[in-house]
C-alpha cells in the first residue's frame, strides 16, 4: 500500500528568513504561502512529487527535525560539498577525521554528508549506493568502501 513519502514538515522560527533559505540558498520550488497560518511550502523534485512544509512556531515550541533530500551519487560524491560551501553551509560527516568528505552507511548502503539549515534542523545529501550492504563496517569513507569489493556484490 505505501509507495513513498510525499510530505514532511518542519518547524521553523522565521518563516521569512527559512522561505528564503530553502528557495534561494536550496533552490527548491516554492509552491504555496498561508499568511494567516503561517506555513510554506515547497516542492522536492518534480511539482507533486515530494514537498516539505514549513510551519513557523514559538523557538519554544521548536523541536529539531532531520530528513534527507534524494540525490544521484556522483553529485554527494562530486558536488555536495562544494554546494554547500558556496552557500555558507558547513558540511560535515560522521568519520571523526577532520573532514568534510561524504560518508558511506555501509549498512544501506548510501552515501551521505550532513548540513543544518537556520533552525538547527539536521539536513542530509544522501544518494544510495549499489552494492552489498556491510552493516559490520559501520559508517566509512567512500574510498574504504569501494575498497572493500561490496560494490561489484
Amino acid at each position: 500500500m505505501i509507495k513513498g513519502l510525499y510530505e514532511t514538515h518542519l518547524y521553523v522560527e522565521n518563516l521569512e528568513r527559512s522561505i528564503d533559505f530553502y528557495k534561494n540558498v536550496l533552490e527548491l520550488e516554492f509552491c504555496h504561502y498561508e499568511e494567516t497560518r503561517r506555513i510554506a511550502f515547497f516542492w522536492i523534485g518534480k511539482p507533486k512529487e515530494f514537498m516539505l512544509g514549513l510551519w513557523e512556531k514559538p523557538k519554544e515550541e521548536m523541536e529539531i527535525r532531520h530528513f534527507a533530500f534524494r540525490c544521484e551519487e556522483e553529485d554527494v560524491l562530486n558536488r555536495a560539498v562544494a554546494f554547500l560551501k558556496e552557500r555558507n553551509l558547513k558540511p560535515y560527516n560522521f568519520l571523526k577525521d577532520d573532514t568534510e568528505k561524504p560518508m558511506v552507511f555501509a549498512w544501506m548502503p548510501a552515501l551521505a554528508i550532513y548540513f543544518n539549515d537556520p533552525d538547527g534542523n539536521v539536513l542530509e545529501f544522501i544518494a544510495v549506493l549499489e552494492g552489498k550492504p556491510r552493516p559490520e563496517l559501520g559508517v566509512i569513507s567512500y574510498e574504504k568502501w569501494k575498497e572493500t569489493g561490496s560494490v561489484n556484490l
